[in-house]
């Protein structure tokens, strides 16, 4: 399984004392991290229809790219949680960063050739990078206060991670879709010539390029800041006190972990199908650049919904507000399948606020009352993050029964966070933190 080490570093309350100005500062360094991962995991949002169009592949060999991505999650959350664990905390993070800088450059070797099955690697590589920073970053933020505001207070650093996802859509839309031929035809126009599709591949370049150096400079910053360590009470039990306790006695982590599988499938399948289907003449009848514009207001939405989720969850019962919003995804996507034109649109618009609050919610309603298991189940969580490879499963739907209907999978999910939300949320052999 999945463990989630804490830093080399003396625990603060183990012999040292860390201000609230240097957990502030930090906590602030780590939103710049969730900028940028969510930056990079949206940007695919405008890049998978600029791919179609390149090497004209299926809905489901473009779903294939996200896919890949996603199972990044899988295999490299545990040689990232052993990476951790033998250089600690802050190299790790500067590690996770080069790699993502790596991968970036590899783009545009990719773009250059241009290769489909490079792509893919270089996607892989780039998501490995971020796997590494996802391990350690959301426990720290979610054990870094009290555990009562845990919930608020992630939401709170999400919502730098859904300003980078807001962000990448106007990035993608004017670097890439609308420096293309394909981003920029109408729809129903003739097929890419050979060349066009060529000139097109090299659009990627430029962006990559952009954002390796930004993850270079970040990484830099990184290297030289005096991080505080995680506290004590999120320290793994020695081996034989271990024996005694056991992660699956949990039902909030237990559900929790298919929680978080099953929102990211609901999560990515409406960014990554997003373009697609805003484009298409009976829905927003624009051109792919058009409509990667309002993409940007579906993550907007994600943001202006962690920062309210986060006010509300200071008063509210964070299993009643997840409730709310999961009974709300679940009306404006089931309006997305029977409706047309703007109608349906702004409902898939929509779903961005209600899924706001569903990740960083689900993830501390899944660690509450692990006390010293908090690190492993942490592991786990971020591990179900791979649900977003599920996505190829929507671009199948939508191959054998239409774009449209693939949502109705969306909807589904929305009902199984609800159950979590009533039910499966609540903590079983809870230990005292």
């Amino acid at each position: 399984m999945a463990v989630v080490p804490t830093s080399k570093a003396a625990p603060a309350g183990a012999g040292q004392t860390s201000s609230p100005t240097q957990y502030g500062r930090a906590l602030a360094l780590l939103a710049t991290l969730f900028f940028m991962w969510g930056f990079i995991t949206v940007i695919n949002g405008t890049l998978l229809p600029h791919l179609r169009s390149v090497f004209e592949l299926s809905y489901f060999q473009a779903a294939l790219i996200e896919s890949v991505w996603f199972i990044a999650y899988f295999f490299a959350s545990i040689p990232s949680a052993k990476l951790i664990e033998r250089i600690g905390y802050q190299k790790s993070l500067v590690i996770g960063l080069l790699i993502m800088a790596a991968g970036a450059l590899g783009m545009t070797l990719a773009a250059s050739l241009p290769s489909y099955g490079v792509t893919l690697f270089m996607l892989f590589v780039i998501a490995s990078g971020i796997t590494l920073l996802q391990v350690a970053a959301n426990p720290y933020v979610a054990v870094i206060g009290p555990s009562e505001t845990a919930s608020s207070r992630l939401n709170l650093v999400q919502a730098m991670n859904s300003a980078g996802t807001m962000l990448a859509p106007l990035f993608g839309a004017y670097l890439i879709l609308g420096r293309s031929k394909g981003g920029t035809a109408e729809a129903g126009a003739a097929a890419l010539t050979q060349a066009e599709r060529l000139a097109d591949a090299h659009a990627v370049i430029l962006p990559y390029v952009l954002v390796a150096v930004v993850l270079l400079v970040l990484a830099i910053v990184i290297a030289r800041f005096p991080l505080p360590a995680m506290g004590s009470a999120t320290s793994r039990v020695a081996k034989e006190d271990r024996k005694h306790h056991s992660l699956w006695n949990h039902r909030n982590l237990v559900f929790g972990i298919g929680a978080i599988f099953i929102y990211l499938i609901a999560e990515i399948g409406v960014g990554n199908l997003f373009v697609n289907f805003v484009s298409r003449p009976e829905i927003g009848n624009m051109t792919t650049e058009q409509a990667g514009r309002y993409l940007t207001l579906l993550w907007g939405g994600m943001m202006v919904g962690r920062f309210v989720g986060s006010a509300i969850m200071q008063k509210v019962d964070a299993g009643i507000v997840l409730a709310v919003f999961s009974i709300g995804a679940f009306i404006v996507m089931m309006v997305t399948v029977f409706t047309h034109g703007e109608v349906a649109m702004w409902s898939l618009i929509l779903v961005g606020l209600f899924h706001s609050i569903m990740f960083p919610t689900i993830f501390t309603l899944g660690i509450k009352g692990l006390g010293p298991l908090t690190e492993e189940g942490s592991g786990l969580l971020i591990m179900a993050i791979a649900g977003g490879a599920l996505v190829a499963v929507q671009g199948w739907l939508a191959d054998q029964y239409g774009l449209q209907h693939s949502f109705l999978l969306t909807a589904i999910c929305e009902l199984y966070i609800l159950f979590y939300a009533l039910w499966g949320s609540k903590p079983t052999n809870a230990i005292e933190d």
